[in-house]
């Protein structure tokens, strides 16, 4: 050990050699409380990441036809997964039961009228034999029919605000009135006799068109038009076609106007329609339709046109 160290280092022996302590860590509790001058040296809390700038797209109302080609896809898989196919025949042929071969197995056969045949095979169909996919349930052709109708209407006709609640009343009272007066078993009886029926190329000759023609408009047409916010700035193409014009964003109003219930909602995937007019001497006013999760980018575009953009000045020498 080493000898009793004098209270003064003047007084220490010429052989004195200190010995080097190792540094005690001391961990506090759970639940302590960490003195201020510790809890200054912990590090910040994540900023989150504010936007530079936010681009706005607006579509055309070809956007709100998603719905047909997305079911006309789902009819024709699952009229080709149905198993059944569908045979063309003349007019008066009928079902009737008969022995292909002596003393053979009766089975269902198709007989036509006197004088007429099945359709022979041509250039085009080199098999005569039925080969159309199509489904033993009418329900797909009358689905199909029924989306393609809803959004023709909802394309079409605006219902802003009141309007779509006073339509959706409508569309309830008329079907309690119905209900009232038993007139639901003579219509649905009336629509059963309708038999709807598409084959699966025929859900395709529809649908793969629709969906190219769609995904065109939607990623490259409709992206022609745009507003990019910045801070403090609004850079703006209002047509297809015309160039680029920047504005300041002091002079700028947005609105966004009533959403259109069966179009917005119902087939838009919440998206509205916005109001933009500009001050200055550029002074535009248009609209621009259709944009997408608008609801969700109206608190970002106005946290942009709220900020000014500055540049750090150079110090003084």
């Amino acid at each position: 050990m080493n000898p009793a160290v004098p209270g003064s280092p003047a007084s220490y022996p010429p052989d004195y050699v200190a010995t080097p302590t190792a540094p005690v860590v001391v961990q506090a509790p759970a639940g302590a409380v960490v003195p201020a001058a510790a809890a200054a040296t912990a590090a910040p809390p994540p900023q989150p990441v504010q936007d530079k700038e936010l681009r706005i797209y607006g579509h055309s109302n070809l956007f709100y036809w998603w719905p047909v080609w997305a079911v006309g896809f789902l009819m024709a898989t699952l009229t080709y997964l149905d198993g059944h196919v569908m045979a063309i025949v003349p007019q008066g042929t009928k079902v009737e039961q008969a022995q292909p071969a002596p003393g053979g197995k009766t089975q269902d056969v198709l007989v036509t009228p006197p004088g007429q045949s099945v359709p022979p095979a041509s250039a085009s169909n080199s098999d005569p034999s039925p080969h159309l996919r199509v489904a033993a349930n009418n329900n797909y052709g009358v689905i199909f029919t029924a989306t393609l109708l809803l959004v023709v209407m909802v394309t079409n006709f605006t219902l802003r605000g009141l309007s779509s609640v006073i339509a959706i009343a409508g569309f309830v009272i008329t079907a309690l009135l119905f209900a009232q007066l038993g007139w639901w078993d003579a219509i649905l009886h009336f629509l059963g006799g309708l038999d709807v029926r598409i084959n699966a190329g025929g859900y395709l000759a529809i649908a793969v068109p629709m969906f190219v023609i769609w995904v065109f408009s939607t990623f490259v047409y409709d992206h022609a038009t745009y507003l990019i916010f910045s801070r403090g700035q609004v850079r703006i193409r209002a047509h297809v076609g015309d160039g680029e014009i920047a504005v300041d964003a002091t002079g700028l109003v947005l609105e966004k106007k009533r959403d259109d219930l069966f179009r917005h909602w119902l087939i838009g995937l919440g998206s509205g329609d916005l109001h933009v007019k500009s001050g200055g001497p550029a002074n535009l006013d248009f609209e621009m339709n259709n944009v997408l999760f608008v609801g969700t980018k109206l608190a970002r575009i106005q946290n942009l046109i709220r900020e000014k953009e500055t540049s750090p000045q150079p110090s003084p020498a």
